[in-house]
């Protein structure tokens, strides 16, 4: 309890994993929102697992790199933006041998299991109608390699593009990945913490959001060097609603657009499935549009249910029309479900 916490901070955070001095332990809320804040976690634990697995799968698969190139690109991305727990053991994973002396990895079948933690966010985001649509996608992306034996026969039966490797600049296409999932990455996290704001609004939480960056700083499996960057959002901005509004990941999201397009374009192009990168790209494209065609989906439930729409001018005041000039004029009642 909070009240509990002052007699017992100290030997929890004198045994915790650090960020430099600071611990990585603290009190975070009444009521299980330590555990929400954990399942989150967890969530976009999901969500960075499949994004290296995309930009792996590109590497491979679409410029037909071998593990020791993929092990070197890894180990200089960690050197950069990317620095984080997951890169480091991905280029580790990559240049692990077997007894045989052969890669283990080509060896692991390609079917991920689950705990059910990320399931838990993508329920938890559905709930609250917070759009968490990349962590959702990577618990997808789990259930459909799990139907291997579909997956196989299908491959054998159903055709794809006909160019199905990269032809240009190699190194600028790494790049481009690079910085792809560097984006899709700092979406992933603002949805995370859209989620977050949305719970505690809800329950009466007061989470500190600069003070949960800085605990999963250290000890995380999602630990990365740009944790410092959201803490420092949150530090300036106590109440801001978004990262991507906040300046530095504004400014870091602009200097990745045009690859990321670049990789999602090519990626389509060569049927090579990136249903995180994408998504992560089409929620971007989404915020940041100040008309969406939201009103045609209102239209159409007017016309086939009554279900009622707002006009521009008139929020708050529910219409129905007869679109068809017959049925009468009853509507449904208007709710949010």
């Amino acid at each position: 309890s909070e009240q509990a916490w002052p007699a017992i901070k100290g030997i929890f955070q004198s045994i915790s994993a650090k960020s430099g001095n600071e611990p990585c332990c603290d009190w975070v809320g009444p009521d299980g929102a330590g555990h929400f804040v954990k399942m989150v976690h967890n969530g976009i634990e999901y969500g960075d697992m499949q994004l290296i697995c995309e930009a792996y799968h590109l590497m491979k698969d679409a410029l037909g790199m071998s593990q020791e190139e993929m092990a070197d690109v890894l180990e200089e991305w960690n050197k950069g933006e990317l620095d984080s727990f997951l890169i480091e053991i991905s280029r580790d994973i990559l240049r692990f041998k077997d007894k045989d002396g052969k890669y283990l990895l080509e060896k692991i079948r390609d079917t991920a299991g689950q705990k059910g933690t990320g399931k838990w966010t993508a329920i938890s985001a559905l709930e609250y109608g917070v759009p968490v649509s990349l962590i959702a996608e990577a618990v997808f992306a789990r259930c459909l390699s799990s139907l291997q034996g579909e997956r196989i026969e299908a491959s054998k039966q159903i055709p794809g593009p006909s160019k199905t490797k990269y032809e240009g600049d190699k190194k600028q296409f790494v790049n481009d990945i690079k910085y792809a999932l560097y984006a899709s990455k700092i979406v992933s996290y603002a949805q995370g913490f859209m989620l977050m704001r949305e719970a505690a609004k809800d329950l009466g939480w007061k989470l500190n959001f600069g003070g949960i960056a800085l605990m999963w700083r250290g000890g995380c499996i999602i630990r990365s060097v740009f944790l410092g960057n959201i803490k420092q959002a949150f530090d300036k901005n106590q109440n801001l609603s978004n990262l991507l509004l906040d300046d530095f990941f504004k400014k870091e999201v602009q200097k990745c657009q045009d690859s990321w397009r670049r990789v999602v374009a090519s990626a389509v192009t060569l049927g090579i499935p990136t249903p995180a990168f994408s998504t992560a790209l089409a929620f971007f494209d989404g915020y940041r549009s100040a008309r969406l065609p939201a009103n045609l989906i209102q239209a159409q439930r007017d016309y086939f249910g009554a279900h009622t729409y707002e006009l521009l001018d008139k929020p708050g005041n529910f219409i129905h029309t007869n679109w068809t000039g017959h049925g009468g004029n009853v509507s449904s009642t208007t709710y949010q479900a």
